[in-house]
């Protein structure tokens, strides 16, 4: 198994200034190169402390490029929906030449109403959005003089500049939540796939179903998963939970406050999120745990709860950890960094 961190800001003003924030974070994604984990990753998300601190991905992956030499970069995901392909692309390709070809492009829908409404684009558009924004990426970064034509953007005869290093693109990652058809088609298309961690019960037969459908079409291996979790590592599970249980729950109520809007929402494009963000609500950091998307207490702990929960789906390639969530300061997220990596991660190599 392959480990990683992953930046999801959930804080505003009021608690850290964007470059206090930027500043400890570019400071720990090094300090995750020299700890030998493989991969960084930002989101993108606007305006609310939810994700509001990372409107573009690959400006911070930019900046992490320049203070490492061999840790992966990925988007954790750019979305296609409030971007213009042509743009995305260039922009794209830029960071893989800057990075020396250690980019990898994480593509998402988005779900968050405010950002729509803000943007003037349609939820019940978000899913048609996202398929031809990442076909029409990849025909750029693939082809020179590209043509395409969809229903939001059409271009013919355009080279794309730069040219990405990686031939012929740096690899794709798809995020999917909770739907068979969403793990379904990533395997059809050939795209590695990011989740979050959902029951054992629940998240076997999606990643079953992923695997089935990337060997079914025809490409080699079994593809790529990759699981978000929270992580705090500590020598004790009580310091581990007196740390991270207050910074989980904050964050959690952030999410809820961003998604809210959902009370009142309906769209077909998002099946039952009225009703998930009503679970969202009554979400702690014990059912968190309970759903294993925290990994939080002393070394043993966490390598017990880890390994129980990929055997219980079946094992998946890479954990993609959040180390700083909230307002957890730069000295506890190096700590626990450093742990994880000293006591943790040997035992899965």
């Amino acid at each position: 198994m392959d480990f990683g961190i992953n930046f999801f800001p959930d804080i505003g003003p009021q608690q850290k200034s964007g470059q206090q924030y930027f500043h400890e974070s570019l400071n720990l994604v090094q300090r995750a190169e020299a700890y030998g984990f493989t991969h960084a990753r930002i989101v993108e998300h606007y305006f609310r402390s939810y994700g509001g601190y990372s409107p573009n991905p690959i400006v911070f992956l930019s900046a992490a490029s320049q203070r490492t030499h061999t840790i992966r970069l990925i988007t954790g995901a750019v979305l296609p929906v409030f971007n213009h392909p042509l743009k995305l692309a260039g922009e794209l390709a830029m960071l893989d030449c800057i990075s020396n070809g250690r980019l990898e492009i994480g593509f998402a829908r988005a779900f968050l109403p405010h950002e729509f409404a803000a943007f003037g684009i349609a939820l019940d558009e978000s899913r048609a959005r996202f398929e031809e924004g990442v076909a029409a990426v990849e025909v750029l970064l693939t082809q020179e003089q590209a043509s395409f034509k969809g229903k939001f953007h059409s271009f013919a005869d355009i080279t794309s500049l730069p040219r990405p290093v990686q031939k012929p693109r740096p690899p794709f990652w798809v995020a999917a939540f909770s739907t068979e058809e969403s793990f379904r088609k990533a395997g059809q298309n050939g795209h590695w796939i990011m989740a979050i961690p959902l029951s054992g019960a629940a998240m076997s037969p999606l990643i079953d179903s992923y695997r089935e459908a990337w060997r079914k079409a025809g490409y080699p291996g079994a593809g790529r998963v990759m699981l978000a979790f929270h992580m705090y590592c500590a020598p004790s599970d009580e310091e581990a939970e007196r740390v991270a249980e207050p910074l989980v729950n904050a964050y959690l109520h952030s999410l809820y406050e961003a998604a809210a809007d959902w009370g009142h929402l309906d769209s077909p494009s998002y099946p039952n999120y009225k009703q998930l963000i009503q679970g969202l609500k009554e979400s702690t950091y014990r059912t968190q745990v309970e759903q294993n998307a925290v990994l939080v207490g002393a070394p043993d702990t966490i390598a017990r709860r880890l390994r129980a929960f990929a055997g219980a789906v079946g094992g998946f390639e890479v954990a993609s950890l959040q180390i700083n969530f909230n307002t957890m300061s730069e000295t506890d997220a190096e700590r626990s960094l450093r742990l994880f990596s000293q006591r943790v991660m040997p035992l899965f190599r």
